[in-house]
């Protein structure tokens, strides 16, 4: 990791996703760096399984929110809430998603592609929505937004994963492109590459688990991410290789 354990010292980051896999690896790493974490995921017992790595690490519990963020009404609540609570929020790090089907695109179901969508570019506008009054006012605001390969470059049976990483992935660069001049808020997407989780066991199930990145590996590089102090703008991330500009 970029710089000291104390480089998030006194700030607030919110963690989608963080139940398990990446999510959960790039919370216990921020709460490491000195941050006080806000997490939610659907799963209850899998958020009080990372807050338990996080009071391990560190001696400090996080803050646990079981949220679906297919429920938008609730969704639109979140940055409220956080401002009721802390006043103030510096950074977020959405790993929450969903692999969809794999399935040549003639033969998936509207109810497929809708879910997709929703859980995909929807959740990532409601996100923004909802969160960007209280990034927008950090002295140093940071965003990052966990993208897929396919989303640059589509492949046979990744149609649904190709179209909503593609469209989430506007819609971030729209949220940049619109930011006043000068705005401290930096934003970028972050390409994790073959990372051992849950989603890849269940797209690839014949693949080598153990010959794939761990998710708390490319943690850190989330965390750089997170950092105060300069840092690149509307970036595509890619882990182990030079960050891309693809504006």
């Amino acid at each position: 990791m970029t710089g000291s354990l104390a480089d998030l010292t006194g700030r607030v980051a919110l963690v989608t996703g963080a139940s398990r896999g990446i999510g959960r690896a790039a919370a216990v790493a921020l709460a490491q760096a000195g941050a006080h974490c806000i997490l939610t995921a659907r799963a209850q017992g899998g958020l009080e399984q990372t807050d338990d790595l996080i009071r391990q690490h560190t001696g400090h519990n996080a803050t646990l929110l079981p949220l679906d963020l297919l429920d938008g009404e609730k969704l639109d609540t979140l940055g409220p809430s956080i401002a009721t609570r802390f006043g103030r929020l510096d950074c977020v790090v959405h790993c929450a998603g969903e692999l969809g089907i794999l399935s040549p695109l003639s033969h998936m179901q509207p109810k497929e592609w809708e879910r997709g969508m929703q859980a995909g570019p929807l959740t990532t506008w409601r996100l923004i929505r909802t969160l960007a009054p209280l990034l927008e006012r950090s002295p140093a605001g940071r965003a990052v937004f966990l993208t897929d390969q396919h989303g640059q470059t589509p492949a046979p049976f990744w149609g649904l994963v190709a179209a909503t990483r593609a469209a989430q992935d506007a819609i971030v660069r729209t949220w940049i492109s619109e930011l006043p001049q000068g705005s401290p808020l930096r934003i970028n997407l972050f390409e994790p590459g073959m990372v051992a989780t849950r989603l890849r066991r269940l797209a690839m199930p014949a693949l080598d688990m153990d010959s794939l990145t761990p998710p708390e590996a490319v943690a850190p590089r989330i965390v750089s991410l997170c950092l105060p102090g300069p840092q690149p703008q509307g970036i595509y991330v890619r882990f182990g290789m030079e960050p891309v500009d693809k504006k």
